[in-house]
């Protein structure tokens, strides 16, 4: 059960950064704000996609997951898309962040904060944190990319 989320966001999300983070904890989660904080002002999204996507990766004794909303979850998507070992998945309505856990067995999420209301982005975390991965034909898959990375970085 995921009980550790690495969290991380660029200037776009600051308004409501601390809304989501509040909301993780009381549910129980164990947040690691890894974000950008308001005073910096205008960031480099990529900083922090990597920093969340290496932290999820490197944290093996934990069953953990990674957060990352930025103006559109693009750019951050690509960014952590770049870490091995990263499954991330750009969600964009409650479906999408289900499936992304259900099919996809994502252990980093991205979300345009721009693109969606407070209440949609909470209900899209939800989903996807209290979806469980449904194995079988979709492990498969995964086992074919898996293979695919693991031939890449030889």
């Amino acid at each position: 059960m995921i009980k550790k989320i690495y969290f991380g966001n660029d200037h776009a999300a600051y308004e409501i950064k601390d809304q989501i983070i509040t909301h993780l904890k009381q549910k129980g989660y164990q947040i690691i704000d890894e974000g950008a904080q308001a005073e910096l002002g205008s960031v480099d999204y990529s900083t922090y996609a990597l920093k969340v996507a290496n932290d999820v990766v490197n944290d093996t004794k934990n069953d953990s997951i990674g957060i990352l909303l930025c103006g559109t979850g693009i750019g951050m998507n690509i960014a952590a898309s770049k870490v091995h070992g990263t499954r991330v998945a750009l969600v964009y309505n409650e479906s999408s962040a289900k499936l992304a856990k259900e099919h996809n067995n994502a252990n980093i999420i991205t979300i345009g904060a721009r693109e969606n209301s407070l209440n949609q982005i909470l209900k899209m975390i939800d989903d996807f944190l209290t979806s469980k991965f449904l194995g079988e034909r979709h492990q498969k898959r995964l086992d074919i990319i898996a293979k695919y990375e693991k031939e890449q970085n030889s």
